[in-house]
């Protein structure tokens, strides 16, 4: 068995064997397959595809490469929920407390942003002391007492996907439906789940821009989740316009925490609620959904929610001052307001220019290992529907120096279009694909 002969056949549009996919995967770890030759391997794969059987073998493989985390002991549903990535898209800071304030537990394996939409884990790091790198045994304490924990992949779990993703983000290959797979379900069996909500967003915002593309890969995630064991559903979400309106990281904790106090962007609670609901249920916490949409709705407005953000940033050794009237988050020492282009009714905010102009002024990072600003980004004032005139503040812009502000002040500006007329408001859940 070689890579060439690996390479060669899945070039020519054949399937691969199981024998030759865990070979292939163990021989890249221990340097025997290079760098170069999985790069050609994924562009083949990229044009040729998978079958189903050699997408969970891949995932298997991929999965079987470390550690898997043993959550037997920690009683209650082991849940989680993955989005795809979106602008403004801070759902795992709401759905998690919420969905383990009803007793679901989330051993949330989290990611950094990269291009146009944040991480989670660069959220969560504007949190002065918080820790995302905990080892298995620290997650584990954590997701037993708190009933929340969101960390980091650690390079004992999964650590195929590890070095296979950073070869597929510089080879043009990460958007392969496939690979796509394979790296979010290995990631996530490695975190001992029982059961996995899938976020798959769709529109400018996100990597996947048509609904068509986006129905493949949420189908292939579904179908791969539960041909291996997982329970899971999947549920595309619009994210033509950023979500809520704060963009960038500790503005968007500051939303989150809104979120979970009662107040916040009606979107973001909509579906924090909707997807909570939806862990609820897969949980087995439920027997149908208004029962776990009620569950959810009870944790969020409670209290309780709030209760287990607090209690999971300090579990992580974070300092929750922030939320009891202390010392804030790390804040911009410079705020400008984006004034409107014309008089009307803001009819649409391109999501993708938003998240590029809050990139630009460096919330973002263009670079996997780039230092991201935790306190820079946008925050829009006039969401869709608003009525304004020609001049007045449609968003602001927070940022370290005027240069960049000016620049993203031009960006944020052209993201907004106005008419006569208010357009018709619309939710954020296009489509559900039920439980595997």
């Amino acid at each position: 068995m070689t890579a060439y002969e690996i390479i060669r056949k899945k070039r020519d549009g054949r399937e691969l064997g199981a024998a030759e996919i865990r070979w292939l995967v163990r021989s890249f770890l221990d340097g025997t397959v290079t760098d170069y030759q999985m790069s050609a391997l994924f562009m083949a794969t990229f044009f040729a595809g998978m079958t189903q059987a050699e997408t969970e073998t891949l995932t298997v493989a991929m999965l079987e490469s470390g550690e898997v985390l043993d959550l037997a002991d920690v009683s209650g549903p082991k849940v989680d929920k993955h989005s795809t990535g979106g602008v403004g898209d801070k759902l795992s800071l709401v759905a998690g407390p919420i969905a383990a304030a009803a007793g679901v537990r989330v051993p949330m394996v989290s990611g950094r942003g990269l291009g146009h939409t944040g991480g989670t884990l660069d959220k969560l790091e504007a949190i002065p002391g918080l820790r995302t790198d905990l080892p298995p045994e620290e997650m584990r304490r954590v997701v037993s007492d708190v009933g929340l924990s969101i960390v980091g992949q650690s390079p004992r779990m999964a650590p195929a996907d590890l070095r296979m993703y950073a070869l597929r983000d510089v080879t043009a290959t990460v958007d392969c439906v496939p690979l796509i797979v394979a790296s979010i379900l290995s990631k996530k069996l490695a975190a001992g789940l029982d059961a996995l909500v899938l976020d798959v967003k769709v529109g400018r915002g996100a990597f996947m821009g048509d609904l068509g593309r986006a129905r493949i890969l949420a189908r292939a995630l579904a179908t791969t989740a539960s041909g291996l064991g997982l329970r899971s559903t999947a549920v595309l979400t619009d994210m033509d316009t950023p979500l809520g309106l704060a963009v960038g990281n500790a503005l968007e904790v500051t939303e989150a925490v809104e979120v979970l106090r009662g107040r916040g962007p009606g979107d973001v609670r909509e579906l924090g609620l909707f997807l909570a609901a939806r862990m609820v249920l897969l949980g087995g916490l439920a027997r149908e959904l208004g029962e776990a949409a009620v569950a959810a709705e009870t944790a969020l407005d409670s209290g309780r929610a709030l209760d287990v953000f607090m209690r999971f940033v300090r579990a992580q050794g974070g300092d929750t001052a922030f939320l009891e009237g202390g010392r804030g988050l790390p804040s911009a020492p410079i705020v400008r307001e984006v004034p409107a282009r014309s008089s009307g009714y803001v009819t649409a905010i391109d999501a993708l220019e938003i998240g590029l102009a809050s990139v630009g002024v460096g919330a973002g990072r263009t670079v996997a290992g780039e230092a991201v600003d935790h306190a820079v980004g946008v925050v829009i004032s006039a969401p869709v529907g608003s009525r304004v005139e020609a001049g007045d503040p449609v968003a602001l812009v927070h940022a370290a120096d005027e240069t960049r502000a000016a620049v993203a002040l031009r960006r944020v500006g052209e993201a907004f279009s106005f008419g006569d007329r208010a357009p018709e408001p619309k939710g954020r859940v296009l489509e559900v694909l039920e439980s595997a």
